[in-house]
């Protein structure tokens, strides 16, 4: 049981806890099997291996993927760009024609910025704009596809606002204009559906600490049919199909394993729960705090996340001073210490000041009635307080 004066985390964007029961699997192969999985020839690696092996299949059952379509990274950043930057140069490398990469305003910043470097090797990064509700138009993708594309990159869910894309149709446009289809899923594994099977995505990020599980590890699902084809960010041994060298992290991986295979079996359970805790969490928000503004669809959004603006002017900043107790952030965790507002706000239209005056909250696995009762309470008297303070200094 959480002790009285133990902090209420609500940052479940940022990272999730990881789960007592992804801990129990990964110990032994720290504190028993430290193997190589690598080396075959012994029976201590060859055990090793069989264990990064279940785990490879237990990622790829999240996702509806073939085990040998996994390839394990050390997170979403470096699958990101293994897939943007590997699918370009690969393809520079046969001699294509095809020189557009697009995406979206609302992307993590390491997609973004993975776009946008590859205009320094000759390819043309188009960034689209999302609608207020921070959903992409697939007609304006329709249009940016009338020029031959080599990949367009759209996130499942976003990082900050938690709306889910439409991936089949999104999708289903750029495999009609003949280009390959990347989706960052980082915030969407474990809780919206994700079945490459249905939808035609060509390569899919994934991130450990997402989804309950550790930190530093991930994966990128590689469709084999038909067949994706990435040229490697580094040198090395050749490890995970040549595309990823260095040895893998057993334990790393069992852990990334277990949280795949509890985010499979747990996914319309945690959503249910998390669906009523954040109507909870809103109602008693919308009773506090007169004027709150949910940013993101309303309906298009995984069930955890919460983005509010603040009415009167407030800044977040000056309520999460006021909020010693309370985990919640400003923003992306990548971003979330930089002066500037929210560049995903400011995409959905909403001025410096609102983005100024907005909270992301992340509901988890782990959060309790009791939690989102208390978080309530508390943001209500840190606006109270910050709306004070803002009318005297205008005084």
């Amino acid at each position: 049981m959480r002790a009285a004066n133990h902090p209420i985390y609500l940052d479940n964007h940022a990272t999730t806890p990881l789960d007592p029961r992804v801990l129990a699997a990964m110990r032994p192969w720290w504190e028993e099997n430290f193997a190589n999985p690598h080396s075959v020839e012994h029976a201590l690696g060859r055990a090793a291996e069989e264990a990064v092996e279940a785990a490879r299949r237990h990622v790829a059952a999240l996702i509806g993927a073939e085990a040998r379509e996994i390839i394990f990274t050390s997170g979403a950043t470096e699958a990101n760009n293994l897939a943007i930057k590997g699918a370009a140069r690969f393809a520079a490398a046969q001699g294509t024609e095809r020189r557009r990469v697009i995406t979206v305003a609302t992307e993590h910043k390491c997609v973004l910025e993975s776009v946008r470097d590859l205009a320094a090797e000759g390819f043309e990064p188009v960034i689209l704009p999302v609608r207020p509700d921070g959903l992409l138009d697939p007609e304006l993708l329709r249009e940016a596809l009338a020029v031959p594309t080599l990949l367009v990159s759209v996130m499942a869910v976003n990082n900050e606002i938690g709306v889910a894309q439409d991936l089949a149709t999104l999708a289903g446009l750029a495999k009609a204009a003949g280009a390959l289809f990347h989706s960052d899923a980082a915030q969407g594994a474990g809780r919206v559906a994700l079945d490459v099977g249905a939808v035609p995505v060509d390569l899919l990020s994934l991130s450990g600490h997402k989804i309950y599980g550790p930190k530093g590890v991930g994966a990128l699902y590689v469709r084999r049919r038909p067949r994706v084809r990435l040229a490697p960010l580094f040198s090395g041994g050749g490890q995970e199909r040549g595309l990823r060298s260095g040895t893998l992290p057993a334990p790393l991986l069992v852990g990334l394993g277990e949280a795949a295979r509890l985010a499979a079996a747990e996914r319309e359970a945690d959503a249910a729960r998390m669906a009523a805790l954040r109507a909870r969490f809103l109602a008693e928000m919308d009773r506090l705090v007169p004027g709150l503004a949910l940013n993101g669809d309303t309906t298009r959004r995984v069930a955890g996340n919460v983005n509010l603006s603040f009415p009167g002017g407030v800044s977040a900043q000056a309520m999460l001073a006021a909020l010693p107790d309370l985990c919640v952030s400003t923003g992306s965790a990548c971003s979330s210490a930089e002066v500037e507002p929210s560049y995903v706000l400011r995409a959905l239209g909403l001025s410096e000041a609102q983005a100024r005056a907005t909270l992301r909250i992340g509901i988890g696995r782990f959060t309790s009635p009791g939690d989102v009762d208390r978080a309530a309470a508390l943001l209500a008297r840190a606006w109270t307080h910050a709306l004070s303070q803002t009318r005297d200094a205008a005084e």
